[in-house]
């Protein structure tokens, strides 16, 4: 099921999902349905993955003509971030396809060497922002402004000491991040300066549940900036992959429903490229996962 958060010209913040190609509401269609559902993804996440089932067959129980005074077309609503406001940290992985580290090495302060563990970053719930809005680039603090497309993970239950075959039990489903970074703002080795500026973490446009992934190790991910391609690759490549991560993470704190985890990025940042290219006021990124959808954001510099 490809869910989203979204408003209307007369509407603050709903949960929706596709159905048709259009966007449905989602607590009209609990309504109609006369099963209460939530209008927000947090209540949704909260509520299990097998929820997920149970809506599935209620629309397959509901004949068309119900769903005409409850949807929408898709250009007839904004697309917000499927999670507007995470409970907690976004859960970054750096270093996380082979090729990226190499890249690293030459033009960062990293070591070159494959990392033994998952290296494990935050970024706080204020980088979020949707599909179709402004990326700030605060001049006062940054001109290595950085695109990072990235496959994001979205947790479904709670889980501590997660074991790895079990691992994708524990995810509800997946989604697009940007892990926009300002390349000149590590400090000491330490990165939440540099990922965890105010709209660094651009995400949507859907939140797709985990049974649409037929196998989340296989997925094409691309980026462009101003319709130049600059990254494409595949999740194939993950030097930990979400089985790997999932255990990790769940070894070092406790994963909880709605936890997101931004599983990295593959080579071709702008720090990366000889000669090395940033974002600038204007600029247009588009960050690209299979099966999820595209992200488009203009860089604002303020």
């Amino acid at each position: 099921m490809k869910l989203l958060t979204y408003k209307t010209e007369t509407s603050e913040s709903r949960l929706g999902f596709i159905h048709n190609n259009q966007v449905i509401d989602m607590e009209d269609f609990g309504e109609i349905s006369n099963f209460p559902l939530p209008n927000d993804m947090l209540d949704l996440i909260d509520m299990g993955f097998e929820i997920i089932a149970e809506i599935t067959e209620l629309i397959s129980e509901t004949e068309e003509k119900f769903f005409e005074e409850i949807s929408y077309e898709l250009d007839e609503v904004t697309f917000l971030a499927p999670i507007e406001k995470p409970r907690k940290n976004i859960i970054g992985i750096g270093l996380n396809y082979t090729e990226h580290v190499a890249e690293s090495a030459r033009t960062l302060d990293t070591t070159g060497k494959l990392p033994a563990k998952p290296i494990i970053f935050s970024k706080p719930p204020t980088t979020v922002t949707a599909t179709n809005t402004e990326i700030i680039k605060n001049t006062k603090l940054t001109s290595q402004l950085d695109w990072e497309c990235e496959l994001a993970v979205v947790i479904s239950k709670k889980g501590k000491y997660v074991a790895k075959e079990d691992a994708l039990d524990y995810v509800f489903g997946y989604t697009v991040i940007n892990d926009i970074s300002a390349r000149d703002c590590r400090r000491e080795g330490q990165w939440i300066v540099s990922k965890g500026q105010d709209t660094f973490a651009p995400m949507g446009p859907f939140l797709v549940t985990r049974d649409e992934i037929e196998n989340p190790h296989n997925l094409n991910l691309s980026l462009k900036v101003n319709g130049i391609e600059k990254q494409n690759s595949n999740t194939k490549f993950l030097l930990f992959n979400i089985n790997d991560l999932i255990e990790d993470l769940s070894i070092v704190f406790t994963l909880e429903p709605g936890d997101i985890i931004a599983t990295g990025t593959p080579a071709g940042v702008g720090a990366g490229r000889n000669p090395q290219e940033f974002m600038h006021d204007g600029d247009v990124v588009e960050a690209t996962v299979e099966g999820i959808g595209t992200i488009v954001n203009t860089v604002k510099e303020i």
